[in-house]
């Protein structure tokens, strides 16, 4: 099972989008700047995780992350940010 994810950075008002098989290392990852030169490591402030879906094979997960990526993927991302 592969889980795709959206963070979203309160501070910058920025949305990450990205796939993983292990979501609470990944979390952890994040959290931890393990990914230095990364899209999330470069910009400070808390990342928080507005959405998540599972899905089965890796290439299932890959479309979805580059629907979520797209503009209208990103509108429905928005609707997900808590106010």
């Amino acid at each position: 099972m592969f889980t795709v994810y959206a963070l979203y950075n309160i501070k910058h008002g920025r949305i990450y989008v990205g796939q993983t098989k292990d979501l609470d290392g990944r979390l952890r990852a994040h959290k931890q700047k393990f990914f230095r030169n990364s899209y999330t490591s470069k910009l400070d402030g808390e990342w928080t995780l507005i959405y998540t879906e599972t899905l089965v094979t890796r290439q299932e997960a890959l479309k979805r992350e580059k629907q979520l990526k797209s503009y209208r993927g990103r509108e429905f991302l928005r609707t997900k940010i808590p106010v």
